[in-house]
């Protein structure tokens, strides 16, 4: 345990927030910028793809090595890697066919992807470690962490959208990539020595799947959780959006640029606004886990309607107008509320549920279920928007919220035991 855990806990706080600063920013520059290309909404899946598969395979591997070689190295790691990813975005040439720039940018955010993860589950499982004991901390630590990540995340999005529109696409990749560079050369010297999580050397690669069945049913819930909000996040509102609000002037452009982004960074910053109070919103302070467990359940049933009712107005609409946009923002604000309660109590189960000596591993496989998730939205984004529009991407989110529910409920089954070494 480190000498100083609020130090340890600052440092490990202010490189992920660093980190997901410029996450939110490429994603929304890549997005926008090849949107702008004319590249229809299955290429701009695909070029996400690539970053939500390295999610699934570094969360698979990423609670080895942190388990392996500390925390710090994979914090250290993922925060290189990102700049190593800006860095290779910026020789981007636009003279290259849509192929090739589909092939390099979805290799370029492979890597981001790897970086992402793990940043994400260094610090995740660096509060497992650090969080005070009793009277409700790992919430509230947890909590703390996940909410003001996201909002940076959502002034990311903003962010991306802004420097597209008043510096262009390079100049704003090498601008981050000096950010995150000093940022990490900040955290190398300041980090606290001591950081926890590293095990005995002779630990062995396997089991990456939990011994515990509630890990495991949670994770499926968490799949299909960040499926539902992906469904619609990644390629159906923005693109959807870009074509209301832009009216193909290039100031038209520009000015569709900053609502897009502004809507997203609300939507990002409102949902980690909501994530960081929820421990307060549920009153879970003083209660049980098994408490917290049946909101989980409960609040996961909340979700399910809206985006079924959302698909029904976009449908009966047929042609967009004033207050359906209105509709959907006030009704994706809702969704956002709803859907930061079910992540917040997720993020909190996964560290009550995972067994300290492994850690690093219950979380990786937990977040490799969640980049399982992200992939399957993101592909569905594209080709359910493609298909049906925004209506047929807001009911497959509907159904993906289902799923959800579905697989939450069943966080209340009796544990099976489980066999020694299983």
């Amino acid at each position: 345990m480190s000498a100083n855990p609020i130090r340890a806990y600052a440092a490990v706080t202010a490189a992920y927030w660093a980190f997901m600063l410029t996450d939110g920013a490429l994603r929304m520059l890549v997005l926008l910028q090849f949107n702008g290309l004319g590249f229809s909404p299955v290429a701009l899946a695909w070029l996400f793809l690539l970053y939500e598969v390295a999610g699934i395979a570094t969360n698979l591997g990423a609670g080895w090595l942190a388990a392996r070689f500390g925390l710090a190295a994979t914090l250290y790691g993922g925060l290189g890697l990102q700049v190593a990813a800006l860095v290779a975005l910026a020789q981007l040439d636009p003279g290259w066919s849509i192929p090739a720039s589909v092939a390099f940018v979805m290799a370029v955010q492979g890597v981001s992807g790897v970086a992402k993860d793990l940043a994400k589950m260094s610090s995740k499982s660096a509060v497992k470690l650090l969080a005070p004991a009793g009277d409700g901390g790992l919430f509230r630590w947890v909590a703390a962490l996940t909410g003001s990540k996201n909002a940076v995340k959502g002034l990311g999005f903003f962010l991306g959208a802004a420097l597209l529109a008043l510096a262009g696409f390079k100049p704003a990749i090498w601008g981050m990539a000096g950010l995150l560079a000093a940022i990490l050369i900040a955290v190398v010297a300041f980090l606290p020595a001591g950081l926890p999580g590293r095990m005995k050397s002779s630990e062995a690669w396997g089991g990456w799947r939990s011994q515990d069945p509630r890990v495991n049913r949670l994770s499926l819930a968490r799949m299909f959780l960040f499926g539902a909000r992906d469904v619609w996040f990644v390629v159906g509102i923005p693109v959807y959006f870009q074509a209301v609000l832009s009216d193909g002037t290039l100031e038209g452009r520009r000015e569709a640029f900053f609502l897009t982004g502004g809507f997203m960074a609300l939507w990002i910053i409102g949902y980690g606004a909501v994530q960081a109070l929820a421990p307060r919103l549920l009153g879970a302070k003083s209660q049980p886990e098994a408490a917290i467990t049946a909101r989980a359940i409960r609040w996961a049933l909340y979700l399910v309607p809206i985006p079924f009712a959302l698909a029904v107005a976009v449908f009966m609409a047929g042609t967009p107008a004033p207050w359906l946009t209105a509709t959907i923002l006030v009704g994706l604000m809702l969704f956002g509320f709803v859907f930061a309660i079910n992540s917040s109590v997720h993020s909190y189960l996964i560290l009550a549920f995972g067994d300290a000596t492994r850690i690093t591993r219950d979380v990786g496989f937990y977040y490799m279920a969640n980049a399982a998730g992200r992939l399957i939205g993101t592909l569905l984004s594209g080709v359910s928007y493609q298909i049906g529009g925004l209506a047929l991407c807001l009911a497959t989110a509907g159904a993906m919220a289902a799923a959800s529910w579905w697989a939450a409920r069943r966080l209340a089954w009796p544990a099976l035991p489980v066999a020694p070494g299983g």
